[in-house]
């Protein structure tokens, strides 16, 4: 984990987002250890002002489950937070417990890692906005803009 630079942060409100719809999705690559396939929503895709990634992520199995939850990345720390699952017919539950916690990176099954290291995040520096995060998720870098993000 890295340092926290600010102290006295504190995360901001935030809008549960829509359901997901499938025209929305955007695939990223994980790991080549998982059957899974990864999607992010890009219409929920946020930047707060409190330097918080905030997206929906869609998990599908070989088998035909999915997975559906309303998470957070903030690049500062390399933390993640699960704010919601998602339920059949577009419902949210928000979690009854939902820390921020160090981001996993293993190799079979590490999408949150993949999306803090490989796509939104900057070392500690989260994207500028929601444009640049969208850039990011679709392979896109700003000129100049180095290609690993790991801490």
């Amino acid at each position: 984990m890295l340092t926290d630079p600010d102290p006295n942060w504190q995360e901001e409100d935030y809008v549960l987002p829509p359901a997901p719809a499938e025209a929305g999705l955007r695939a990223f690559f994980v790991s080549s250890a998982s059957p899974n396939r990864f999607f992010v929503d890009e219409r929920s895709v946020s930047v707060g002002r409190d330097g918080v990634v905030r997206y929906v992520l869609v998990v599908r199995t070989p088998g035909g489950a999915e997975n559906v939850t309303f998470e957070g990345i903030r690049c500062a720390t390399g933390e993640r937070r699960i704010y919601a699952s998602g339920r059949t017919g577009g419902e949210w539950a928000p979690m009854k417990v939902s820390d921020w916690q160090p981001i996993g990176d293993n190799s079979y099954n590490r999408p949150r890692a993949a999306l803090a290291y490989d796509y939104f995040c900057d070392g500690p520096a989260a994207p500028r906005d929601r444009n640049h995060a969208l850039r990011r998720l679709q392979g896109e870098r700003d000129p100049g803009e180095p290609g690993g993000n790991r801490p």
